[in-house]
């Protein structure tokens, strides 16, 4: 459970730069958001839902409302399971759904488009996939050697974290105030902001806050590292990662939309890469896909590259790439078009 804490506020502070603002607390929307305690809920139809991570897109597609993303993150030994998945289907369904007209009631009510984005370190259960392809929930699988800058520092805090509560004889981790300590250090939540959060044993929180300042520390040396949220024409998202946000920024902003050649290594479970093909070596985006589309692929040796060359074409055809900048006013939008007549060997 810690890593998942951690795992979700540390996507928090990295997913702020793929143009989403991120909604703290009831004042922000008090029409659609309440407070209960310390925890921010959104208001459904039959019910309000806790919510750890909310954002808000900074644009709103064509013929579409205005997207808000739940982000919920799982850090299990295992895949994460079909239960999860339904879960967050049965939250975005009942939030998108809180909307009536009232009778004498003439102001104009905003509406907003709720989507859900599960994060795994350790990938999804086939069910689960299943179920979140048919509903429409974003899976997002960070067990891929590319996340591993992120997996293995949040692993090493919640270890020591663990340890110091046992050290400390902390009955009860105290959980809002490890996610407000966190999110003070990275900057997440301004500081007149912060809601009061109070742990009973200073001497643990003293230790707490030096693991909590060396994790942070460690996700700031890997500041050229960026995680983007890729939009391609399929019924999903993609992590994009990048060893060097500033040289595909640099290229980006110059050449918003542009051909990439897209290569998919590995055997049963692939990582794909997109680069430029008129500069391949401007930059590198790292990113998976879903075990279907990974099953499929791979099912048959003989179609294998027939099969990958076709999931590019129909579904890697056009990614869109949102993207806030280093100026939290300034936002961009990158399209990456995948050409098959650009690439000879796939």
């Amino acid at each position: 459970m810690l890593r998942g804490y951690l795992l979700e506020e540390c996507l928090a502070w990295l997913l702020r730069g793929s143009g989403y603002r991120l909604l703290l607390s009831a004042a922000d929307d008090p029409v659609e958001l309440e407070a209960q305690g310390q925890e921010l809920r959104v208001r459904g139809r039959g019910t309000s839902h806790q919510v750890d991570v909310l954002g808000e897109l900074a644009f709103t597609p064509a013929f579409s409302l205005p997207v808000r993303l739940f982000l919920e993150a799982k850090y299990y030994s295992t895949r994460c399971r079909l239960e999860v998945v339904r879960n967050a289907h049965g939250v975005v369904d009942d939030v998108n759904e809180n909307f009536a007209t009232r009778p004498g009631v003439h102001r104009p009510q905003r509406r907003f488009h709720y989507a859900y984005s599960l994060f795994s370190a350790s990938g999804f259960t086939k069910e689960a996939q299943e179920y979140a392809l048919a509903h429409q929930i974003s899976l997002i699988d960070l067990s891929a050697p590319s996340f591993i800058w992120l997996r293995e520092p949040i692993e090493r805090a919640a270890g020591r974290l663990y340890r110091r509560q046992i050290r400390y004889g902390i009955g009860k981790f105290p959980v809002s105030w490890l996610r407000v300590s966190l999110q003070d250090l990275l900057g997440t939540v301004p500081a007149h902001e912060l809601p009061e959060a109070e742990t009973s044993a200073a001497q643990f929180a003293a230790a707490a806050e030096l693991v909590l300042a060396d994790l942070v520390a460690n996700l700031q040396t890997h500041q050229d590292t960026h995680l983007l949220l890729g939009f391609p024409a399929a019924p999903f998202i993609l992590a994009l990662s990048t060893e060097d946000k500033e040289a595909f920024r640099a290229f980006a902003v110059q050449r918003p939309s542009h051909a990439v050649r897209i290569r998919r290594r590995g055997g049963t479970s692939g990582e794909w890469f997109a680069s430029p093909v008129d500069a391949p070596d401007a930059y590198q985006l790292a990113f998976t896909m879903p075990k279907q589309v990974e099953d499929w692929i791979t099912s048959s040796e003989e179609q294998r590259l027939a099969r990958t060359r076709q999931i590019k074409s129909e579904m890697l055809s056009a990614i869109t790439i949102y993207d806030a900048g280093d100026d939290s006013d300034e936002h961009l939008v990158y399209r990456l078009r995948y050409e098959p007549g650009a690439l000879r060997r796939d």
